[in-house]
């Protein structure tokens, strides 16, 4: 007959990779329950209100990358519109400051918000994809590579499971980045999104809309790789050398700004890696039939991978920053662990 304090205890318990995630609580034992299978690894988290691995607990992560993306995105976007037109028309845009007074001077304050709609939208609808198969995707491989080889190319899984995800969370992106794209380079194209969605179908058809798909992926694929990777192994260095106190001991508002400091750094190696696709976004969708070779040729290798670079560094860093603090927080609330954390020893993963 099965213990009923047996079964209880276990049911306070999750299954997760401990190098990928850290509980808040305190761990049993050595860190790992006794009684978990040779397979799996098993650390107590009584206070979760979610379980881990659960249907809920994706939906959870979903939510959260949805919130975390799309608010981050809207703030910013004054910073995008210059950005983008500087790299549409960097002779009349040219620099962040000249560039910020030519949109004030002809479009007013609402220039600098214009295309807020389908950046609200369209990245709500990729962080909710990206974060969400991302813990899908992290621990599918994980199962697949087990404990020992799990511990020695966690920066592999890390590296697909962030790519797997983004290639599909960039369908459901790429229709809002077109109309966003035209809408703040292109005056008079259209006001938004309720009028320029309408306008791309009539013109070029529904695969319209998807013509900046493969430079899309071209810049967000490598971006979200970065981003996933650097931030995961550098959270891991903070607790290991910049933090003294071991992580279940740390603060929740101390472990936020851990999460804040850690994805800062992984923002700006994002938007060195991605910036030239992202110069080809914005001209593939700001020219209608236009190719990569006309990018290049107009924009020149030097200009496709600086134009626009200082101003995209210090954008992207703030919403890398901003982005991993806000789906932290959330999963804090919902009782969940924050991300990340010190790497045990394959020995002790192949022991629990």
């Amino acid at each position: 007959m099965a213990d009923p304090l047996n079964n209880n205890k276990n049911s306070r318990h999750s299954l997760l990779p401990s190098f990928l995630y850290s509980s808040s609580s305190s761990m049993v034992a050595s860190g790992y329950a006794s009684s978990a299978p040779s397979s799996r690894v098993v650390i107590a988290t009584p206070r979760e209100k979610v379980e881990m691995y659960s249907a809920e607990f994706y939906a959870a992560c979903g939510v959260a990358g949805m919130l975390a993306t799309g608010l981050t995105h809207l703030a910013v976007t004054p910073i995008d519109v210059v950005k983008c037109n500087m790299q549409i028309d960097p002779i009349k845009y040219k620099s962040v400051t000249s560039g910020f007074g030519v949109l004030l001077k002809e479009q007013g304050i609402r220039g600098l918000f214009k295309g807020w709609a389908p950046t609200l939208i369209g990245y709500s609808a990729q962080g909710a994809g990206k974060f969400g198969l991302y813990e899908f995707f992290k621990k599918y491989y994980t199962d697949i590579a087990g404990p020992e080889y799990a511990t020695k190319y966690k920066t592999l899984i890390y590296l697909a499971g962030s790519a797997s995800a983004e290639v599909i969370a960039d369908v459901a992106l790429c229709p809002m980045e077109a109309v966003k794209v035209r809408v703040q380079t292109q005056p008079g194209f259209a006001r938004g999104l309720a009028d320029g969605l309408p306008k791309i179908i009539k013109s070029e058809g529904a695969l319209g809309l998807y013509k900046g798909l493969v430079p899309l992926w071209g810049r967000q694929v490598p971006y979200t790789m970065m981003k996933f990777a650097s931030f995961e192994n550098t959270i891991e260095l903070m607790y290991k050398h910049a933090i003294p106190t071991p992580k279940e001991q740390c603060s929740k508002p101390l472990q936020l700004g851990v999460s804040f400091a850690s994805g800062y750094i992984a923002g700006v190696f994002c938007a060195v890696v991605s910036h030239p696709a992202d110069n080809l976004v914005s001209f593939l969708n700001n020219a209608k039939g236009a190719t990569v070779g006309d990018a290049v040729k107009k924009l020149g290798l030097l200009g496709l991978f600086t134009r626009g670079l200082p101003l995209r560094i210090f954008m992207i860093g703030t919403l890398t920053g901003g982005q991993w603090v806000l789906y932290d927080a959330f999963k804090v609330l919902v009782g969940l662990p924050t991300t990340g954390g010190p790497a045990p020893a394959a020995t002790e993963l192949a022991k629990a």
